[in-house]
């Protein structure tokens, strides 16, 4: 006799979903996830607290791990890691935010294909080195750069990162996401080798490149013509009304000054 599965601890997966979109704290929400999902899959209390210790102990160390290198890169950043950066690739005319994505997505692809998936990253390299680099590059073409310009760079760097990552890693063989996917089919009477997967992420791959180096191909020619268009008169409008209010207060200085005299002229006749 076989009993149909509880669909009860799924509602660990609406916990973490509604955190996320509350935007709590991650942290917060995957420890509440874990503890709903234990209770509605009937775990005892013991049983729960002994998991959570468990996992804790067993990783332990990786918080360390993960810090350093964030250390490092604060320090760097501290003594003008980002500057550097924007000045260095300010000294190449050829060089546009869009260009350097694009070289910077073919090689995150390549690296992340034969498993060197750590070699980049948004904390070790967007965000100290790419994007620092694209403002520069478009900084040093168009000139100085608005708030949501650099917004926009900086979304766009990440984004590559996330996009040669992701695609990318499909492709390395000993990735976890093909090994299981090998494991799940043979387990359903589907003999496949993990090189075979691997080779068919080969087009998506490409497909991804191809799409996402087009959209950072037009990127310069969005940020270029979005510059060139003429700023609202609204700092026009603010300069004339300083340039008013100082006439103003001149005038009314002059005349104030003015009566001032006249008064102490008349008190001196007087006395």
């Amino acid at each position: 006799m076989t009993h149909d599965p509880s669909l009860w601890p799924l509602l660990g997966v609406a916990v973490i979903i509604l955190g996320f979109v509350l935007r709590f704290n991650p942290m917060v929400v995957v420890a509440i996830t874990a503890v709903v999902t234990a209770i509605a899959a009937g775990f005892p209390v013991q049983k729960m607290l002994a998991t959570l210790g468990t996992g804790f102990i067993k990783t332990r160390n990786l918080p360390l791990i993960l810090l350093l290198p964030l250390a490092v890169i604060g320090l760097l950043e501290r003594h003008g890691l980002r500057q550097h950066a924007q000045q260095w690739i300010a000294r190449f005319q050829s060089a546009t935010a869009g260009r350097l994505l694009i070289v910077y997505l073919g090689a995150r692809q390549l690296t992340a294909a034969i498993g060197l998936t750590s070699l980049g990253g948004h904390p070790q390299m967007v965000r100290p080195l790419l994007a620092p680099m694209a403002e520069g590059a478009t900084e040093a073409r168009l000139g100085p750069l608005p708030d949501r310009i650099r917004h926009r760079l900086r979304a766009f760097a990440a984004a590559t990162d996330n996009v040669g990552l992701f695609f990318g890693e499909d492709i390395f063989v000993a990735f976890g996401a093909v090994v299981l996917m090998t494991t799940f089919l043979h387990e359903a009477g589907i003999d496949v080798e993990p090189i075979h997967v691997a080779l068919w992420g080969l087009p998506t791959g490409i497909a991804a490149f191809l799409i996402h180096a087009w959209r950072l191909r037009r990127l310069d020619a969005e940020l270029k013509r979005e510059l060139d268009r003429p700023r609202p008169m609204t700092e026009s409008a603010a300069s004339a009304s300083g340039g008013l209010g100082t006439v103003t207060g001149t005038s009314t200085g002059n005349a104030a000054g003015t009566t001032t005299g006249a008064a102490t002229s008349t008190h001196t006749r007087e006395a």
